[in-house]
């Protein structure tokens, strides 16, 4: 039975409208944790947010996680399900002095952003708009990203647990809320202590259009090639000098073009993508991702990746090579499909809010992936977040409002189902 919220007073667009104006950007070139300590401004109120819910246990570690429990209202032994999101934006786009701005009763028109003119949404360049007419949006200033990725699955999982804290006739298990920094560069959930949060299923918020979960996401390794050549005097250096900085340019120009590469794939379609590249004559890196949903693919693209250096240096028979990598994340559908009530109970919740649930993958990587196997199967839920890491990201007010109730009615479903 799907629960009734006609006569709730949702708190999620206060909320997000007061988050996003909390800069929280991450910091790939930190090495601390977490990487700023302005990530720690949003946790800490989150943590106090929650206490005065009731929410007894609620707190933020050394780390900059922030903990919480929704003790059991129901007699059942029901699996403790957890619900994540991050604190952080991304280092792409500004997340300084944001400004949120509330458009209502939106009709289909073009949004000039007003402290920047040239940033417009339309429905042309972002269609997804055309079902959001009549309802609320919400975008930023024009200067800087909103930070609806992930601001806006903070605070649906906030409203989340205020409806259920208010509503205790509402039965559910156990439910732990977990946030946390530095998801944006890779590391949000290295430090996370699975013991202590001791649920046995898990759900990010972190996702994209209504309606949809995401069980698959990419594997992903990274390589760092390294080129040895030989030096010499320039002026001098016929015969001798094999310059390491060519090579790698080489390496480069070598891959495949059509195919294999993130500009010629889509949906299950991997690729071996060089992110940097840097060196002197005697000395060059080149920095790879690697990434597939089959994971056994890796191995593959990488070989060729390698016979493409090994091709290379046979012109330069006085260089060589190392070749390392470096495990990032695997698809947690190799996980998440040994417990397929984890998919059902979020399908059932999507119908019971009137919606038609969509499974899709995400050619990427979230908290969820690492998550899962870490021993919290940990799929990926919708947010309505849109245009992310830019300034013309935005969020529907409709989607917000329908997550919180997907989160209330998944709780409900597995304490039903137990």
């Amino acid at each position: 039975m799907s629960i009734n919220f006609s006569n709730y007073q949702y708190t999620v667009v206060k909320r997000f409208m007061e988050y996003v104006q909390i800069d929280t950007q991450s910091d790939a070139s930190s090495s601390s944790q977490p990487s700023t300590l302005k990530q720690l401004d949003l946790s800490k109120k989150l943590v106090q947010e929650l206490l005065e819910m009731g929410i007894s246990d609620a707190h933020l570690d050394e780390y900059g996680y922030v903990y919480a429990t929704i003790p059991s209202n129901s007699e059942k032994n029901v699996p403790t399900i957890c619900f994540c999101s991050h604190v952080d934006t991304a280092p792409d786009c500004s997340g300084k002095n944001v400004k949120p701005i509330l458009h209502s009763n939106y009709q289909g028109q073009e949004i000039v952003l007003p402290d920047d003119t040239t940033q417009i949404l339309s429905l042309t360049n972002h269609p997804y708009l055309s079902q959001h007419i009549g309802n609320d949006v919400i975008t930023a200033s024009g200067l800087t990203l909103l930070g609806a990725d992930d601001k806006g699955g903070v605070a649906e999982i906030m409203d989340a647990a205020h409806f259920l804290m208010t509503h205790p006739q509402i039965k559910h298990g156990t439910v732990k809320l977990l946030f946390t920094p530095d998801e944006e560069i890779g590391r949000g959930v290295v430090k996370v202590n699975i013991a202590k949060l001791g649920a046995k299923f898990g759900y990010t918020l972190d996702g994209g259009p209504i309606g949809t979960l995401e069980d698959e996401t990419f594997s992903a390794d990274a390589v760092k090639i390294t080129i040895n050549g030989v030096s010499a005097h320039p002026g001098y250096a016929k015969g001798s000098m094999e310059n390491a900085i060519k090579i790698a340019s080489e390496i480069v120009a070598a891959l495949p073009k059509s195919r294999l590469s993130p500009e010629s794939t889509e949906n299950r379609g991997g690729f071996v993508h060089p992110t940097s590249i840097s060196g002197e004559l005697e000395s060059a890196t080149i920095g790879f991702i690697i990434r597939d949903f089959d994971t056994k693919m890796l191995q593959s693209h990488e070989n060729e990746l390698e016979s493409i250096v090994k091709d290379i240096l046979k012109n330069y028979p006085n260089s060589t090579y190392q070749f390392d990598i470096t495990e990032q994340y695997r698809n947690m559908k190799e996980v998440v499909e040994q417990f397929p009530e984890i998919i059902e109970n979020a399908e059932e919740a999507v119908r019971r809010i009137g919606l038609v649930p969509e499974k899709s993958l995400i050619r990427g990587g979230t908290d969820g992936s690492r998550l899962s196997f870490m021993g919290l199967p940990c799929p990926n839920l919708f947010v309505g977040m849109m245009g992310i890491h830019s300034k013309q990201e935005w969020i529907g007010v409709r989607d917000m409002k329908k997550a919180v109730e997907m989160i209330v009615n998944i709780c409900n479903i597995f304490e039903e189902r137990a």
